[in-house]
């Protein structure tokens, strides 16, 4: 069995909480800016990921955005959190919480 394959599966069931604490974190943020924090993190994203994830995140309500004018080329989305998408972002996080202490729980040796 490849570790590859379940460590991208793990990273890929996260990458919403993620996406969605980096812009609450930030109050609003630019894909690239997104893509530099997962990256700092050690959470390798391609553009060909979070584009697609965006947009489904502001279909289904969890995300505004807003245009700016750049002067170094076209305008930038910004994305922000709706009230929807903080509440949806509070309830991955306790579920990311409680998830992690029964991990925790069930595979420390010590």
């Amino acid at each position: 069995m490849a570790i590859e394959n379940t460590e991208s599966q793990m990273r890929k069931g996260l990458l919403e909480l993620c996406i969605l604490g980096i812009i609450k974190k930030h109050k609003e943020a630019y894909p690239s800016d997104i893509l530099e924090q997962l990256k700092g993190s050690k959470l390798v994203v391609l553009e060909g990921t979070l584009y697609p994830l965006l947009t489904r995140l502001k279909n289904a309500g969890m995300l505004g955005y807003r245009w700016e004018e750049s002067t170094s080329g076209p305008p930038r989305k910004y994305y922000t959190l709706t009230e929807e998408g903080d509440a949806f972002y509070n309830q991955l996080r306790t579920t990311w919480n409680e998830l992690s202490a029964a991990v925790n729980t069930l595979t420390d040796t010590i």
